[in-house]
């Protein structure tokens, strides 16, 4: 098993061996970190309309309170892509 590390001439490889799953390791980790964050902004909008639906639900506002608060949090800016 172990002259399947050494190369022809009888020479084993460096440390630098080690490196490689390091960096893959890392390609992964980073992977995830921007996968998970990217998660994350994308509810960060949905949030507050969660809140809202939920003090309608629960009886806290009135549907007329409710409903000019959710035309507030959804409506487009003027600068927005349409």
């Amino acid at each position: 098993m172990y002259t399947l590390l050494a190369e022809t001439d009888g020479h084993w490889p460096g440390p630098w061996i080690l490196l490689v799953p390091l960096f893959w390791l890392a390609v992964v980790a980073v992977v995830v970190t921007v996968a998970r964050r990217a998660g994350r902004l994308r509810h960060c909008g949905d949030a507050p309309l969660a809140v809202l639906g939920r003090r309608y639900a629960e009886g806290e506002i009135d549907v007329d309170e409710y409903r000019t608060r959710r035309a507030v949090l959804t409506e487009r800016s003027p600068g927005a892509a349409r």
